[in-house]
């Protein structure tokens, strides 16, 4: 089962590891990215979305996302 949060990136199978870490940090709102305090949450949700990428990649899932 993929990460609820992965699927809204809406990104294909194919997208870079870069791509997904850009989708990731676009979907946050600004104000949670400025808070200093929130960094080690950010980079845990960031790391997250890469490991779902990754295993989505390694099942060779179908693009719908």
């Amino acid at each position: 089962m993929t990460d609820p949060a992965y699927q809204r990136l809406g990104l294909p199978v194919t997208a870079s590891p870069y791509a997904v870490l850009r989708a990731a940090v676009r979907a946050l709102h600004p104000d949670t990215r400025a808070v200093r305090g929130f960094r080690t949450s950010r980079k845990r949700f960031y790391r997250q979305m890469l490991c779902a990428h990754a295993a989505r990649q390694a099942e060779g899932d179908s693009p719908t996302g």
